[in-house]
Order: C-alpha cells, then structure tokens, then sequence
C-alpha cells in the first residue's frame, strides 16, 4: 500500500458505528472516553508535530480514532492498549495502515526504553494521547522519570491537571507536579476541550498540552531524589510553613534548627512557604541539606 488511507474515525456516526458492530461496553476502571471532534484531532496532530520522520508511542488508542491520524502523520505509530476487548476492534479499524503496530499491555509495565532502542534505534520518540485521567500523572511522571528518550509528550488531560503543570510560583495550582513536570519539560497548553467532544460525556472539563522536554534539567541538583522529597514536603501541607513541613515529613531526620539554617543559608525567612519557592531554590536547599548529617 503506497498512499496512506485518510482517516475516517473522529465523527460521531462513525464512533457509533463501530462501537454498535463489536458490542462494545465501557470499562470504567480503565476510564475510557473517546474523541468525536475532528477539529481537535487535528489540533492535537499539529501541536506534536508530526511529520513523516516520526516514530510516535500512542497510549491509550480506544478504537483507533487518533490512531488513524497518527498514522496518516507518521512514519510508525505503535499503540498501547490495556483493554483487550478493543484489541479485535484496531485490528479492524487499522488494518489499512500497514506502519502500525497494537501492544495489548499496561503502558506502566512496558520496557518504554527498549522500544525506543527497537523502533527508533534510541533517538527521542513522540508520544501522543488522550489519557484516563485516573493514571495521567503516574503514566508522565514514569515515562521522565524512567528517562524514556522523548521529544516532546502531547497529551489530553483534565484540564484542572493541566492548569497545575503549567502553573508558576504564588499561585493556588503551583505545587508537587508543577515543579516535577517543568524540571523535566516545558508545559503549552494548546487548547482547552469540552466534555461533548467525548463519548460518553465526562464529568470535567479536558486540556491538550504539550511537555517538550529539556535536553539538559534547567536546574542541577546534587541529589534528584532529595529534591523531590523536599518539594513533595513542602506541600503536603500546604498552609503551613516549609520549615514545618520538613520537620514532620516522614523519613526526614532534620532538626528545626538545621533546617532554619538551610533557609537561611537560601536567602530564605524562617516562615516561608513551599508555594513561593522556584524550582532553583529548591535545588539549593536540597544540595545544602543533603551536606547535613
């Protein structure tokens, strides 16, 4: 097959259509909603970037809707599917596009790395999806934090969650995730989605965003992990003060007056909270408690 066939799926009829002839019932606990907007399709496509050059790892391709546009895109498209009843489905919805490869696995379980050594002899891969949005942040967090080579991620997600990755220092979104997602990556929010471009219908509003990740952190901690731990401490309890927060944070040893010294050491008062920190700062504070024994 020379010329790619144009996708067909991203309508409402023809979603219907073929979730009618295969039966089909949602899974609620692998939270499937399915795109039915052709425009954003086409948004998402244009916001990865994706051009014939490209391996992309889809996650998460339902009945194969954005899977045919990827593939009309892209060089190869490889998609994780968890649920295996939607297996016999892409096979039908995807069998004129021969560059398209269906894994039927938990996405959290697979050896991303290997893949991008198999299918792109290890150069940084895209990855496209419309994520459940129970599993978005563990399944972005382990793709940066497994160190998966990857240009850029571009995702449908809740559009609250999509708000707290994108959000700055001062502001009631900043916390945890904010700072773990634009220490690997820089957040674009493309568009904002309504829930009737889905079916069924979710409850909440959804986002596109796209993380384009850095080739070097913008930061340099002596002690990633130490980092993190801190960050993750200062907002567990989000009213109170930092130094509060290191304090009672299980598996931190640090006496009050050791940390008052760090912050100090920081250029940073004693009452301060995690919210108005910037990631260097947090850098610097994990490298000066990490000299503390």
């Amino acid at each position: 097959m020379n010329e790619k066939q144009k996708p067909y799926l991203g309508n409402p009829q023809e979603t219907i259509a073929v979730l009618k002839k295969y039966q089909f019932i949602f899974q609620k606990k692998f939270g499937q909603n399915f795109l039915i907007d052709t425009h954003v399709l086409d948004k998402i496509i244009a916001a990865a970037e994706v051009t014939k050059e490209d391996f992309v790892l889809e996650i998460g391709p339902g009945i194969g809707t954005m899977t045919q546009y990827l593939a009309y895109a892209a060089r190869e498209v490889c998609a994780v599917e968890i649920d295996s009843a939607l297996i016999p489905i892409l096979e039908d919805t995807l069998q004129a596009y021969d560059n398209v490869t269906v894994i039927n696995e938990d996405i959290l379980k697979l050896d991303l790395r290997k893949l991008a050594e198999e299918k792109n002899q290890g150069k940084p891969i895209k990855i496209v999806a419309n994520l459940p949005y129970y599993i978005t942040t563990p399944i972005i967090m382990g793709l940066f934090e497994k160190h998966v080579p990857v240009e850029s991620i571009t995702v449908m997600v809740q559009k609250e969650v999509a708000a707290r990755m994108q959000a700055g220092p001062g502001t009631k979104d900043y916390g945890a995730l904010s700072l773990a997602v634009q220490y690997y990556a820089e957040p674009y929010i493309v568009a904002n989605v309504p829930p009737n471009c889905f079916m069924p219908r979710p409850n909440v509003g959804s986002a596109v965003i796209r993380l384009t990740t850095h080739r070097q952190p913008p930061v340099k901690a002596a002690d990633e992990k130490l980092m993190f731990q801190i960050i993750r401490a200062s907002f567990n309890q989000r009213r109170k003060t930092l130094a509060n927060g290191l304090k009672n944070y299980e598996g931190f040893h640090y006496s009050r007056e050791e940390i008052e010294e760090a912050l100090k050491a920081c250029h940073l008062a004693p009452n301060v909270r995690g919210e108005s920190l910037v990631l260097a700062e947090f850098a610097a504070l994990s490298d000066i408690l990490k000299g503390v024994s």
